[in-house]
């Protein structure tokens, strides 16, 4: 039978949960919920009732056969009478109270791994993008990302032995690797899928539930709530960014088209997770979400391209690129520095100069949008040649979608 994908994304993290509480691996707990689902799929249409229950019954059977198979079912008897591994309806251990995904994110994203695997671990069995998409989002080789994938798995299995999820305590020393994760899934889902034609695949709504189960356990704290605002304010702006299959700048944005209720309650959470970060007692300086989320809505709040508040970006992108110096970071900051140029009659030639530099030396992700970047400063300022070329070059470069045809629009 074919499994909706709906049901799907929300059965796989709890079926993964138990049987890594049940093998006491977080590897083997995915080993064998793909096996459990690959079997479910060919089952009869109608024969399962229960898609989490039955796949942890059979994830969990074909766990005990590859015991016996190796030898060692007589040694380990004793520990099957645990009650979360006989207990089909209560199978998880201690942070039952942790919605599923965000439990496995906590695990995947353990400090004895380096900060590289545990993003790749998490990304990859969590969120669940494919290798291809973990290695753009981060700037390295599909191999690279493949081999740390692997490593983690096996460090992870080396640091703790067995599968568990962490107390309050060590959650709170691997809440900004977790809020990474989820930002990563939020980026990955805003640069792939421009106009999502399947909302149940569909990564940025899916950093947006883990944003808003993130906000249930961490209700107080302005990052957490500045991720969430990043999620809610880049998701209601998405209508509108394509308009015959093909992408639209930020000047031909139809901004009628966004989502209110998002925008209200993204800027809702902008403000209150800015005033948390600024009020006496806090921290010396905002933090890498709150610094998002009030840049995005000063987008979300401008009546359109040209009434943006230009300069207040500016300020708000040094203050990020202090905070998270990271290439995307820094291609933001130019778009806005460029703009600024553009409309004040300033130099251009230090901006172009630096993102050539990150189109030389950048990630592809961060070459990728300075390349953008460049064709669009060329085109608005009458080099038509200049630009087209540059389009030209980047059809290579971009995917299939509307952003492609965005390039061929004028490619010439």
């Amino acid at each position: 039978m074919p499994i909706d994908p709906a049901a799907f994304r929300t059965a796989w993290p709890q079926v993964v949960r138990s049987l890594a509480v049940t093998t006491r691996s977080l590897d083997h707990g995915e080993e064998y919920a793909a096996e459990a689902f690959a079997r479910a799929a060919a089952q009869p249409d109608g024969t399962i009732d229960d898609l989490v229950g039955w796949c942890v019954q059979v994830g969990r059977r074909t766990w005990l056969d590859a015991l016996r198979h190796q030898g060692v079912f007589d040694r380990i008897q004793p520990q099957l009478a645990r009650p979360e591994v006989a207990d089909v309806d209560a199978p998880h251990a201690p942070g039952d109270e942790l919605d599923d995904r965000l439990a496995l994110l906590f695990v995947a994203c353990d400090d004895a791994l380096a900060p590289g695997a545990q993003l790749v671990l998490a990304m990859r069995v969590v969120c669940g993008l494919t290798i291809r998409q973990i290695a753009e989002h981060l700037g390295v080789a599909e191999a690279t990302a493949a081999a740390r994938l692997t490593r983690a798995k096996s460090a992870l299995a080396r640091a703790r032995d067995e599968f568990a999820v962490p107390d309050g305590a060590a959650r709170a020393v691997r809440l900004p690797v977790v809020l990474g994760c989820v930002a990563g899934l939020f980026t990955v889902g805003q640069r792939e899928e421009l106009q999502p034609e399947d909302a149940t695949r569909d990564p940025a709504r899916d950093a947006l539930t883990l944003a808003e189960a993130l906000v249930a356990e961490y209700p107080d704290d302005p990052e957490v709530l500045g991720l969430r605002a990043v999620c809610r304010l880049g998701l209601a702006r998405r209508p509108g960014r394509v308009r015959d299959g093909v992408a639209l700048p930020l000047d031909e944005v139809d901004r009628s088209a966004w989502d209110r209720r998002l925008l209200r309650t993204g800027l809702d959470d902008a403000t209150t997770a800015l005033t948390w970060s600024t009020s006496p007692g806090a921290p010396e300086s905002p933090g890498r979400f709150v610094l998002e989320a009030a840049i995005s809505g000063v987008h979300a709040t401008a009546p359109d391209a040209a009434g943006t508040d230009w300069p207040r970006l500016a300020q708000l992108y040094d203050a990020l690129a202090g905070t998270w110096p990271s290439p995307a970071t820094r291609v933001a900051r130019l778009v806005v520095l460029g703009r600024l140029a553009l409309r004040d009659g300033g130099d251009l030639v230090p901006v172009e100069r630096e993102l050539e530099a990150l189109v030389a030396d950048g990630p592809p992700y961060a070459a990728r949008d300075a390349s953008l970047t460049l064709a669009d400063l060329a085109r608005r300022t009458g080099r038509t040649d200049e630009a087209a070329g540059r389009y030209r070059e980047l059809l290579d470069v971009v995917p299939e979608g509307p952003l492609r045809e965005f390039c061929r629009r004028y490619a010439g």
